[in-house]
């Protein structure tokens, strides 16, 4: 059985001030990089594979955590929130023509103007879970990890979420015939030694 352990990047900038990333690359704010220095990958998956979205602020997350550089892979890049890039979500929220609802109310079709949504985002990883052959770990971004942990637990993105996706931890899944299935609670990254 293959296990997926995912994380996600460190802050940067513009997660602090609440606006919606996506594609844009965004790199890891000084803070965050001086945390994750001090953090590290636990075994086993300090040997497990190491890949990454392409975007900086999760290669550079990889790189502190794991003193590995690893594998770009394309699939793994953030959901693309089109129009709503670089925006707040909190203002589009206050904008009642802008279509921004909060993911509780958004289903598999949800999309942002000109971005994908979340059945195109499992769409896009599909390729990808079916090629992995060991067990792996992947710092992505919470729209990816949203989408994966969703089609874990068969929740629809109706209703409260049953997960809460925090930073400096790994969330296991395993692949099954079945499908994708959560491993366990999430596991806390470790204090590095000197």
């Amino acid at each position: 059985m293959i296990r997926l352990a995912l994380i996600r990047h460190g802050h940067t900038a513009w997660n602090r001030a609440g606006r919606i990333q996506g594609r844009t690359d965004i790199p890891l704010d000084p803070d965050a990089a001086r945390h994750l220095a001090t953090l590290a990958l636990p075994a086993p998956w300090n040997t497990a594979a190491l890949v990454s979205s392409p975007l900086r602020r999760a290669v550079e997350t990889a790189e502190l955590i794991s003193g590995k550089t690893p594998v770009s892979l394309p699939a793994l890049i953030e959901m693309d929130w089109g129009v709503w890039e670089g925006k707040k979500g909190r203002d589009l929220l206050a904008s009642s023509g802008s279509g921004y609802r909060h993911i509780e109310d958004w289903g598999w079709a949800y999309r942002p103007p000109g971005g994908e949504s979340p059945a195109d985002v499992r769409a896009r990883l599909q390729p990808w879970l079916a090629s992995l052959g060991t067990d792996t770990v992947a710092v992505c971004h919470i729209g990816i990890m949203r989408v994966l942990m969703a089609d874990a637990t068969r929740w629809d993105f109706d209703g409260p979420a049953p997960f809460r996706i925090k930073r400096d931890r790994l969330f296991v899944l395993e692949m099954t015939e079945g499908g994708l299935r959560v491993a366990g609670e999430p596991i806390r990254l470790e204090a590095r030694t000197a």
